[in-house]
């Protein structure tokens, strides 16, 4: 049974989540290969707004969600390095244990908790920065999820999200990206994973996802402040950062 056919939510998560044990361990050549590598700029992209945004030369906690094999906290690492920025601690965040088992043995600068974004096991007002990336579509209860990264943010701190939003694509170019979204990347993904079914997911995912505008106007209403967006690659991939009010 396909995920998106699912109508139980704890269901639906359950199998999401199982589906990232099963491809934990070929998930990063699975990415570089299906983005060519770009997927890094986009990453460095999203750290440097924020240290932007909030011109702050220490911070006490970055927390990435969804954190999967902990490839974001590297690069806040090197970003936070690279804008003169000082990070006390970096807490990664995610329900699949596969996935945490990956990260631990790549990071060893960051503590890693299991758990899911929509009850995050951190404190109110304990991070100065939320990330999640390519994420919070996989979060079943999405607004919960963005209630409780309003929660742990201290005030005025950021949310930095990056994910492959719903386009509305017309003329040569975008068939191409489409087609390359649907037809190539499951069959590349599955090849290397060897789970068909979960990069077969990931077009279906995105077609049932939301807007750029649609999450957030979702983000505005639990009570962030839209800083900055950027689509990049012909819209494939969106980059999204707000401020908690």
């Amino acid at each position: 049974m396909g995920i998106e056919k699912l109508e139980n939510k704890e269901e639906k998560q359950e199998k999401i989540v199982n589906m990232f044990d099963d491809i934990a361990s070929t998930y990063d050549i699975t990415n570089r290969v299906l983005s060519m590598g770009i997927d890094i700029s986009w990453r460095k992209k999203g750290c440097d707004k924020a240290f932007e945004i909030l011109g702050k030369e220490r911070l006490g906690q970055v927390t990435d969600v969804a954190t999967g094999t902990g490839d974001l906290l590297i690069y806040w690492k090197e970003q936070a390095k690279k804008n003169n920025v000082e990070i006390e601690k970096y807490v990664g965040i995610d329900p699949s244990v596969g996935m945490l088992k990956v990260a631990k043995e790549k990071v060893d600068f960051a503590e890693f908790i299991e758990g899911k974004a929509q009850k995050l096991p951190i404190e109110d007002e304990s991070s100065d920065v939320i990330s999640i990336s390519y994420g919070i579509r996989n979060v079943v209860d999405r607004i919960e999820a963005l209630r409780e990264f309003h929660r742990a943010l201290k005030p005025k701190g950021i949310v930095v999200i990056l994910e492959f939003t719903k386009q509305e694509r017309s003329g040569l170019v975008h068939k191409i990206v489409d087609f390359g979204m649907k037809k190539v990347l499951p069959k590349v993904g599955g090849f290397i994973s060897k789970n068909y079914e979960a990069y077969q997911y990931l077009p279906e995912s995105i077609e049932e996802f939301l807007t750029t505008q649609m999450l957030a106007d979702e983000l505005e209403e639990v009570g962030f402040e839209m800083k900055y967006t950027k689509s990049f690659s012909l819209g494939i991939s969106t980059l999204l950062v707000a401020q908690k009010r």
